[in-house]
C-alpha cells in the first residue's frame, strides 16, 4: 500500500516545530552569538560618540547584555551608564535614538535584518551594592565574628 493510500488510523503524527528557542533550556547558541555581536557594535558606536544628543555628551554607557527574541526581529539592551547616575535620563535617550542605532549597526553587521532595538537600565549593578552594603552591615558583621556555639543558641 502506498502512502497516499493508507487508512487514517496509520498515518504517523506530524511533527510541528514551534520556532521558539528560549525554552526552560535558556537561549540558543545562535541568539548567544548574535547578542554578543549586536552588543560588540553598540559598544562600539556608542564608545565612538556618534550621537548628537546633549544628554549623552560626555556620557559612558556600558552596554552589559543584549537578549534577542527567539525570531532574532527584537533584542533587549541592558545598559547602565558609568556610576549609575542619570540612569532614567540616559535609558530615554538611548531609547530615542534607537532607530540610528539600528541603521549604524546595520552596516557594521551582516546580518539579513537588524533587530529592533530596546534600552532597558540593568538593575545588577544596584542590586550587587545592596548585597554589599548588607554584607557589611554591623549585624552581618558581628555574626560572623561570633564564634560557633557562642551566639546564644543551643546545638542538639
Amino acid at each position: 500500500m502506498s502512502r497516499r493510500q493508507r487508512p487514517p488510523s496509520d498515518r504517523l503524527p506530524s511533527a510541528r516545530r514551534t520556532g521558539r528557542n528560549d525554552g526552560p533550556t535558556g537561549p540558543s547558541q545562535r541568539q548567544l552569538r548574535v547578542g554578543e555581536a549586536l552588543r560588540h557594535a553598540l559598544a562600539d558606536i556608542l564608545f565612538r560618540n556618534e550621537i548628537q544628543d546633549p544628554e549623552l555628551a560626555g556620557v559612558s554607557v556600558t552596554i552589559t547584555q543584549v537578549k534577542p527574541s527567539p525570531d532574532m526581529r527584537y533584542c533587549t539592551v541592558y545598559c547602565e551608564p558609568l556610576g549609575g547616575e542619570n540612569a532614567e535620563i540616559i535609558i530615554k535617550a538611548l531609547n530615542r535614538h534607537k532607530g540610528f542605532l539600528r541603521g549604524e549597526m546595520g552596516h557594521r553587521l551582516t546580518m539579513k535584518f537588524t533587530p529592533e532595538l530596546r534600552f532597558v537600565e540593568d538593575a545588577s549593578f544596584a542590586e550587587a551594592l545592596k548585597i554589599d552594603s548588607i554584607l557589611r552591615s554591623e549585624r552581618v558583621s558581628r555574626d560572623l565574628a561570633a564564634p560557633d556555639g557562642e551566639d546564644g543558641e543551643e546545638e542538639d
